[in-house]
Protein backbone atom coordinates (compact mmCIF):
# COMPACT_ATOMS: atom_id res chain seq x y z
CA UNK A 1 0.00 0.00 0.00
CA UNK A 2 1.78 3.09 -1.26
CA UNK A 3 0.29 5.61 1.17
CA UNK A 4 1.43 7.25 4.39
CA UNK A 5 -0.38 6.93 7.70
CA UNK A 6 -1.46 10.58 7.54
CA UNK A 7 -2.89 10.08 4.05
CA UNK A 8 -4.64 6.94 5.19
CA UNK A 9 -6.26 8.78 8.13
CA UNK A 10 -7.36 11.54 5.76
CA UNK A 11 -8.96 8.97 3.45
CA UNK A 12 -10.88 7.47 6.36
CA UNK A 13 -12.15 10.93 7.29
CA UNK A 14 -13.19 11.62 3.68
CA UNK A 15 -15.32 8.49 3.81
CA UNK A 16 -16.99 9.73 6.97
CA UNK A 17 -15.25 7.34 9.37
CA UNK A 18 -14.08 9.27 12.43
CA UNK A 19 -11.07 7.98 14.33
CA UNK A 20 -8.97 9.27 17.21
CA UNK A 21 -5.35 8.49 18.03
CA UNK A 22 -6.49 6.98 21.33
CA UNK A 23 -8.68 4.35 19.66
CA UNK A 24 -5.78 3.09 17.44
CA UNK A 25 -8.20 2.10 14.68
CA UNK A 26 -6.44 3.95 11.87
CA UNK A 27 -2.94 2.89 12.96
CA UNK A 28 -3.93 -0.77 13.37
CA UNK A 29 -5.69 -0.94 10.00
CA UNK A 30 -2.74 0.79 8.33
CA UNK A 31 -0.20 -1.63 9.81
CA UNK A 32 -2.37 -4.64 8.95
CA UNK A 33 -2.50 -3.52 5.33
CA UNK A 34 1.25 -2.96 5.22
CA UNK A 35 2.07 -6.28 6.89
CA UNK A 36 -0.65 -8.19 4.99
CA UNK A 37 -2.00 -9.56 8.26
CA UNK A 38 -5.65 -10.17 9.24
CA UNK A 39 -7.23 -7.94 11.89
CA UNK A 40 -9.29 -9.37 14.73
CA UNK A 41 -11.65 -6.58 15.83
CA UNK A 42 -13.27 -7.14 19.22
CA UNK A 43 -15.76 -5.08 21.16
CA UNK A 44 -19.39 -4.88 22.24
CA UNK A 45 -22.11 -4.88 19.58
CA UNK A 46 -22.77 -1.57 17.88
CA UNK A 47 -19.38 0.12 18.23
CA UNK A 48 -18.61 0.09 14.49
CA UNK A 49 -16.57 -3.09 14.03
CA UNK A 50 -18.27 -4.12 10.78
CA UNK A 51 -18.16 -0.53 9.58
CA UNK A 52 -14.36 -0.70 9.54
CA UNK A 53 -14.50 -3.28 6.74
CA UNK A 54 -17.07 -1.26 4.82
CA UNK A 55 -15.06 1.95 4.94
CA UNK A 56 -11.81 0.18 4.01
CA UNK A 57 -13.61 -1.15 0.94
CA UNK A 58 -14.28 2.47 -0.02
CA UNK A 59 -10.79 3.72 0.85
CA UNK A 60 -9.09 1.03 -1.25
CA UNK A 61 -11.84 0.95 -3.92
CA UNK A 62 -11.89 -2.81 -3.33
CA UNK A 63 -14.87 -5.19 -3.41
CA UNK A 64 -16.18 -6.20 0.00
CA UNK A 65 -16.76 -9.95 0.37
CA UNK A 66 -18.69 -10.75 3.55
CA UNK A 67 -19.06 -14.04 5.40
CA UNK A 68 -21.73 -13.65 8.08
CA UNK A 69 -21.03 -16.26 10.73
CA UNK A 70 -23.68 -18.16 12.67
CA UNK A 71 -23.99 -21.27 14.79
CA UNK A 72 -23.63 -24.36 12.63
CA UNK A 73 -21.69 -22.67 9.82
CA UNK A 74 -19.47 -25.22 8.10
CA UNK A 75 -16.76 -25.11 5.46
CA UNK A 76 -19.13 -26.00 2.62
CA UNK A 77 -21.18 -22.86 3.21
CA UNK A 78 -18.12 -20.71 3.86
CA UNK A 79 -15.64 -22.04 1.31
CA UNK A 80 -17.10 -23.92 -1.64
CA UNK A 81 -19.65 -26.40 -2.88
CA UNK A 82 -19.59 -28.63 -5.92
CA UNK A 83 -22.12 -28.05 -8.68
CA UNK A 84 -23.65 -31.50 -8.32
CA UNK A 85 -26.35 -30.89 -10.92
CA UNK A 86 -23.79 -30.00 -13.55
CA UNK A 87 -21.64 -32.98 -12.59
CA UNK A 88 -24.66 -35.28 -12.86
CA UNK A 89 -25.57 -33.94 -16.29
CA UNK A 90 -22.08 -34.65 -17.55
CA UNK A 91 -22.17 -38.16 -16.11
CA UNK A 92 -25.52 -38.77 -17.76
CA UNK A 93 -24.05 -37.69 -21.08
CA UNK A 94 -21.76 -40.71 -20.70
CA UNK A 95 -18.88 -39.06 -22.42
CA UNK A 96 -16.31 -41.57 -23.59
CA UNK A 97 -13.15 -41.51 -21.55
CA UNK A 98 -14.73 -39.47 -18.75
CA UNK A 99 -12.56 -39.62 -15.63
CA UNK A 100 -13.53 -38.83 -12.07
CA UNK A 101 -11.03 -35.98 -11.87
CA UNK A 102 -12.72 -34.34 -14.85
CA UNK A 103 -15.74 -33.71 -12.62
CA UNK A 104 -13.75 -31.87 -9.95
CA UNK A 105 -12.32 -28.83 -11.69
CA UNK A 106 -12.95 -25.11 -11.50
CA UNK A 107 -15.82 -25.42 -13.97
CA UNK A 108 -17.78 -27.41 -11.39
CA UNK A 109 -16.81 -25.38 -8.33
CA UNK A 110 -19.23 -22.96 -6.65
CA UNK A 111 -16.99 -20.64 -4.60
CA UNK A 112 -18.39 -19.22 -1.37
CA UNK A 113 -17.05 -16.08 0.38
CA UNK A 114 -13.71 -17.45 1.63
CA UNK A 115 -12.76 -18.97 -1.71
CA UNK A 116 -14.05 -15.91 -3.58
CA UNK A 117 -11.58 -13.82 -1.61
CA UNK A 118 -8.69 -16.16 -2.34
CA UNK A 119 -9.47 -16.65 -6.03
CA UNK A 120 -10.13 -13.01 -6.88
CA UNK A 121 -7.80 -11.43 -9.42
CA UNK A 122 -8.15 -8.07 -7.66
CA UNK A 123 -7.50 -6.81 -4.16
CA UNK A 124 -10.53 -7.45 -1.94
CA UNK A 125 -11.70 -6.81 1.60
CA UNK A 126 -12.75 -10.13 3.17
CA UNK A 127 -14.99 -9.65 6.21
CA UNK A 128 -15.55 -12.65 8.50
CA UNK A 129 -18.25 -11.17 10.71
CA UNK A 130 -18.96 -12.41 14.25
CA UNK A 131 -16.51 -15.31 14.21
CA UNK A 132 -17.39 -16.01 17.86
CA UNK A 133 -20.78 -17.39 16.76
CA UNK A 134 -19.11 -20.38 15.09
CA UNK A 135 -17.70 -23.45 16.83
CA UNK A 136 -14.09 -24.39 17.54
CA UNK A 137 -13.97 -26.77 14.56
CA UNK A 138 -14.76 -24.02 12.09
CA UNK A 139 -12.27 -21.72 13.78
CA UNK A 140 -9.58 -24.40 13.36
CA UNK A 141 -10.50 -24.75 9.70
CA UNK A 142 -9.84 -21.03 9.24
CA UNK A 143 -6.24 -21.20 10.42
CA UNK A 144 -4.83 -22.15 7.02
CA UNK A 145 -6.70 -19.30 5.37
CA UNK A 146 -5.58 -16.73 7.95
CA UNK A 147 -1.99 -17.89 8.26
CA UNK A 148 -1.06 -18.84 4.71
CA UNK A 149 -3.81 -17.31 2.56
CA UNK A 150 -4.53 -20.66 1.02
CA UNK A 151 -6.94 -23.53 1.40
CA UNK A 152 -6.73 -27.24 0.66
CA UNK A 153 -9.55 -28.76 -1.38
CA UNK A 154 -9.31 -32.58 -1.20
CA UNK A 155 -10.34 -33.14 -4.84
CA UNK A 156 -8.12 -30.39 -6.26
CA UNK A 157 -5.23 -29.77 -3.92
CA UNK A 158 -4.07 -26.43 -2.50
CA UNK A 159 -5.53 -23.17 -3.79
CA UNK A 160 -3.32 -20.18 -3.00
CA UNK A 161 -4.54 -16.60 -3.02
CA UNK A 162 -3.95 -14.89 -6.36
CA UNK A 163 -3.84 -11.58 -4.50
CA UNK A 164 -3.93 -11.56 -0.72
CA UNK A 165 -7.20 -10.10 0.54
CA UNK A 166 -7.37 -7.71 3.48
CA UNK A 167 -9.03 -9.98 6.06
CA UNK A 168 -11.06 -8.53 8.93
CA UNK A 169 -12.63 -10.73 11.60
CA UNK A 170 -15.05 -9.33 14.16
CA UNK A 171 -16.09 -10.75 17.52
CA UNK A 172 -18.59 -9.66 20.15
CA UNK A 173 -16.87 -11.84 22.75
CA UNK A 174 -19.62 -14.45 23.03
CA UNK A 175 -16.92 -17.10 23.44
CA UNK A 176 -13.15 -17.08 23.87
CA UNK A 177 -11.25 -17.55 20.63
CA UNK A 178 -8.23 -19.82 20.37
CA UNK A 179 -4.67 -18.62 20.81
CA UNK A 180 -3.88 -20.10 17.38
CA UNK A 181 -6.37 -17.79 15.69
CA UNK A 182 -5.23 -14.78 17.71
CA UNK A 183 -1.58 -15.40 16.76
CA UNK A 184 -2.44 -15.06 13.09
CA UNK A 185 -4.14 -11.69 13.55
CA UNK A 186 -3.40 -8.18 14.68
CA UNK A 187 -5.73 -7.49 17.61
CA UNK A 188 -7.88 -4.37 17.91
CA UNK A 189 -10.40 -3.67 20.65
CA UNK A 190 -13.02 -1.02 19.85
CA UNK A 191 -14.74 0.71 22.75
CA UNK A 192 -17.97 2.70 22.62
CA UNK A 193 -17.17 6.23 21.39
CA UNK A 194 -16.54 9.12 23.71
CA UNK A 195 -19.10 11.92 23.69
CA UNK A 196 -16.68 14.10 21.73
CA UNK A 197 -16.13 11.44 19.09
CA UNK A 198 -19.85 10.74 18.74
CA UNK A 199 -20.50 14.46 18.30
CA UNK A 200 -17.96 14.48 15.47
CA UNK A 201 -19.66 11.47 13.90
CA UNK A 202 -23.07 13.15 14.08
CA UNK A 203 -21.74 16.42 12.66
CA UNK A 204 -20.03 14.53 9.82
CA UNK A 205 -23.14 12.51 8.93
CA UNK A 206 -25.61 15.36 9.42
CA UNK A 207 -23.90 18.74 8.90
CA UNK A 208 -27.25 20.52 9.33
CA UNK A 209 -27.68 19.13 12.86
CA UNK A 210 -27.59 22.01 15.40
CA UNK A 211 -24.49 21.94 17.58
CA UNK A 212 -26.49 21.95 20.80
CA UNK A 213 -28.66 19.04 19.71
CA UNK A 214 -25.64 17.03 18.49
CA UNK A 215 -23.98 17.43 21.88
CA UNK A 216 -27.14 16.63 23.85
CA UNK A 217 -27.84 13.51 21.80
CA UNK A 218 -24.28 12.21 22.15
CA UNK A 219 -24.19 13.04 25.88
CA UNK A 220 -27.58 11.41 26.49
CA UNK A 221 -26.57 8.21 24.73
CA UNK A 222 -23.31 8.15 26.66
CA UNK A 223 -25.25 8.44 29.92
CA UNK A 224 -27.55 5.57 28.93
CA UNK A 225 -24.56 3.36 28.12
CA UNK A 226 -22.68 4.15 31.32
CA UNK A 227 -25.39 4.57 33.96
CA UNK A 228 -27.97 1.90 33.16
CA UNK A 229 -27.51 -1.86 33.10
CA UNK A 230 -29.23 -2.19 29.73
CA UNK A 231 -29.65 -5.54 28.04
CA UNK A 232 -28.66 -3.91 24.74
CA UNK A 233 -26.56 -0.77 24.66
CA UNK A 234 -27.46 1.81 21.99
CA UNK A 235 -25.17 1.50 18.98
CA UNK A 236 -23.62 4.33 16.99
CA UNK A 237 -26.11 3.60 14.20
CA UNK A 238 -28.99 3.98 16.66
CA UNK A 239 -27.55 7.27 17.90
CA UNK A 240 -27.56 8.50 14.30
CA UNK A 241 -31.15 7.31 13.82
CA UNK A 242 -32.23 9.22 16.93
CA UNK A 243 -30.44 12.40 15.88
CA UNK A 244 -31.91 12.22 12.38
CA UNK A 245 -35.42 11.67 13.73
CA UNK A 246 -35.12 14.74 15.97
CA UNK A 247 -33.72 16.72 13.04
CA UNK A 248 -36.63 15.65 10.81
CA UNK A 249 -39.04 16.86 13.49
CA UNK A 250 -37.35 20.27 13.53
CA UNK A 251 -35.87 20.00 17.01
CA UNK A 252 -32.93 22.15 18.03
CA UNK A 253 -32.56 20.70 21.53
CA UNK A 254 -33.89 17.83 23.60
CA UNK A 255 -37.15 18.14 25.48
CA UNK A 256 -38.89 15.54 27.70
CA UNK A 257 -41.86 14.99 25.39
CA UNK A 258 -39.69 14.15 22.39
CA UNK A 259 -37.33 11.98 24.41
CA UNK A 260 -40.37 9.95 25.50
CA UNK A 261 -41.74 9.84 21.93
CA UNK A 262 -38.53 8.69 20.28
CA UNK A 263 -36.80 6.63 22.96
CA UNK A 264 -37.73 3.42 21.14
CA UNK A 265 -35.12 4.36 18.51
CA UNK A 266 -32.47 3.77 21.16
CA UNK A 267 -33.85 1.16 23.52
CA UNK A 268 -35.05 -2.02 21.86
CA UNK A 269 -36.75 -4.03 24.59
CA UNK A 270 -39.62 -3.61 27.04
CA UNK A 271 -37.25 -4.39 29.90
CA UNK A 272 -34.77 -1.65 28.93
CA UNK A 273 -37.55 0.91 28.54
CA UNK A 274 -38.94 0.03 31.96
CA UNK A 275 -35.45 0.27 33.47
CA UNK A 276 -35.00 3.73 31.98
CA UNK A 277 -38.24 5.10 33.42
CA UNK A 278 -37.67 3.38 36.75
CA UNK A 279 -34.11 4.65 37.28
CA UNK A 280 -33.87 7.84 35.25
CA UNK A 281 -36.69 9.30 33.15
CA UNK A 282 -36.63 11.88 30.38
CA UNK A 283 -36.39 15.01 32.53
CA UNK A 284 -33.42 13.76 34.53
CA UNK A 285 -31.67 12.58 31.35
CA UNK A 286 -31.96 16.05 29.81
CA UNK A 287 -30.93 17.68 33.07
CA UNK A 288 -27.75 15.58 33.11
CA UNK A 289 -26.90 16.41 29.50
CA UNK A 290 -26.73 20.05 30.54
CA UNK A 291 -24.08 19.19 33.10
CA UNK A 292 -26.19 20.25 36.09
Amino acid sequence: MDISLDQFEQELTKQGYITEKEDRIALTAYLAAQLEKPILVAGPPGVGKTEIAKVLSQVFAAPLIRLQCYEGLDENKALYEWNYQRQLIRIQMREEGLKEEDLFGLDYLLPRPLLQGLMSDEYTILLIDEIDKTDAEFEAFLLEVLGEFQVTIPEMGTVKAKKRPFVILTTNGERELSDALKRRCIFLHVNPPTVEKEVRILRTKYPELPDKLAFQVAKAVGILRERLALQKLPSIAETMDWAKALLVMGKTELDPAWVDATLNLLLKSKEDLELFYREMGAERLIWETKGM
